[in-house]
């Protein structure tokens, strides 16, 4: 049961508005939870020193479900004027709409918990107040509860152990979707010039889908994923914005006599991101066969990578801005670096292969696959125990996706370059102008004046 369903500013936002679709309203992040004591039912908030109750209602829509509201109030405050007409969706503040990235979206109305336990609608100059009770309190910890079953029991491909972590900490399923995308965006950013480049993962890599082919791609796909889902929880623990963790208090005071400083601040807790990341996305390898041991050792590979990249940070103190005594911290990488490094480990992946127990003949550990060689590979090697495919056509066995449209670099030897890009097929040219102002120049009194400008160009796809 968790009793703060809502952790910093939520935004009303009008329907249509915002989200990935035009007209659907706002998509609350993988395993939100919408605030409302019943699916349907109208949610009464009275609000202070007035008389009129401002009525919200609820649709659940899609997997993830979509939170509308319907403002059934005249007024936001008396004498501010009408609020304004139609159903409104509630958003977390921080999200990037209409280009706006980690601030609020033009028109934004802040849903927040405030000070002495009281809620509020406010915008630039509008703002609307009204008590948070504590029956109401409880009433939105049962809703968590109802509508983390609700929508684990909708994400396509979690394994049991996966949906009962779900269902037991719907705050952390939100983060671990961020992780999971955060691996996804940077497995796309590192293969954007490849001939595979992870388009066909979506946003289901953690929730069940999978490469089906054992090849080095699908070696760096969970490697990752798991250290993405390991850093945001890391990242979530360490803001306070996940319950029953936070920094890593171990090491809090103790000093290092032969360097001259000492633990303090707020060191991330890895150790705690790591290993919610192991229970959670190693619980979806549940086949006892070769690829479940490949899938679990490049889990941990990238896991390991993330855990030797933490860095050390601190800050002086003395006077007149002398170091007389350090304080120091560990901080999390930037996800990019851990991205690069797994790439270099992508390039030197090992092939293996399964030895298995003689009496039994499961499989029980991998081993380099060489001539007469037990040796097994390293923590951090990514390893893969079948050839890739070439990638070139659509082939949803191999999550392929092929390369017909894809651009390509008519003048790069590498693998941009259209020679290698479309597999010989060769490529369409496409010409286009572009235009846009320039040697703008302001005028007394009072105008500026611009130049036309214009460039023609051309761009190359595969056919």
């Amino acid at each position: 049961m968790i009793r703060k369903p809502v952790s910093g500013s939520w935004g009303l936002l009008p329907e249509g508005s915002c989200g990935p679709s035009q007209g659907d309203g706002c998509q609350i992040p993988a395993g939100s939870v919408c605030l409302t004591p019943r699916r349907g039912e109208p949610w009464l908030l009275q609000a202070v020193g007035l008389g009129t109750p401002l009525l919200v209602t609820l649709r659940l829509r899609g997997p993830w479900g979509v939170c509308l509201f319907k403002l059934e109030s005249r007024e936001w405050v008396s004498g501010s004027g009408p609020s304004r007409a139609g159903v409104w969706a509630l958003c977390p503040v921080g999200r990037a709409w209409h280009g706006v990235e980690d601030g609020v979206a033009p028109g934004t109305r802040s849903l927040a918990e405030r000070p002495g336990g009281v809620g509020g609608l406010e915008g630039p100059r509008q703002r609307l107040t009204f008590p948070v009770s504590t029956p109401l309190r409880r009433a939105l910890s049962s809703v968590v509860a109802l509508g983390a079953n609700i929508i684990c029991n909708k994400i396509p491909g979690l394994a049991p152990r996966q949906r009962a972590i779900c269902q037991s900490r719907p705050d952390a399923i939100i983060v671990i979707g961020e992780g999971a995308q955060m691996g996804i965006n940077e497995c796309q950013y590192q293969f954007r010039f490849g001939r595979w480049n992870c388009s066909a993962l979506g946003e289901k890599t953690v929730f069940g889908q999978e490469l089906r082919v054992g090849s080095r791609e699908a070696a760096f796909t969970y490697a990752i994923t798991a250290a993405g889902v390991a850093h945001a929880v890391t990242a979530a623990c360490s803001q306070g914005n996940l319950s029953n963790c936070g920094c890593d208090r171990e090491k809090q005071g103790y000093y290092n006599q032969a360097e001259g400083w000492k633990w303090g601040g707020c060191s991330a807790d890895v150790r705690y991101g790591i290993d919610f990341s192991r229970r959670f996305v190693d619980a979806r390898e549940i086949k006892k066969n070769a690829r479940r041991l490949m899938n679990l050792h490049n889990n941990e590979a990238g896991r390991k990578v993330l855990e030797e990249r933490m860095k050390l940070e601190c800050k002086c103190h003395g006077v007149s801005g002398s170091c007389t005594t350090k304080t120091c911290w560990t901080t999390l990488p930037k996800f990019r670096e851990v991205g690069h490094l797994l790439k270099e480990k992508y390039n030197v992946a090992v092939q293996v292969e399964v030895v298995r127990a003689s009496r039994l003949r499961q499989p029980t550990f991998l081993r380099i696959k060489q001539l007469r060689s037990y040796q097994k590979p390293m923590e951090t090697d990514l390893v893969y125990i079948e050839k890739s495919p070439n990638y070139c056509e659509e082939d949803a066995a191999t999550g392929s996706v092929g390369t017909q449209g894809r651009l390509c670099n008519r003048t790069s030897p590498g693998a941009d370059g259209c020679d290698t890009m479309c597999c010989g097929r060769g490529y369409n040219t496409h010409q286009y102008t572009k235009v846009w102002q320039c040697n703008c120049k302001f005028h007394w009194c009072c105008f500026v004046k611009c130049n036309t400008c214009s460039e023609r160009t051309e761009v190359f796809t595969c056919k």
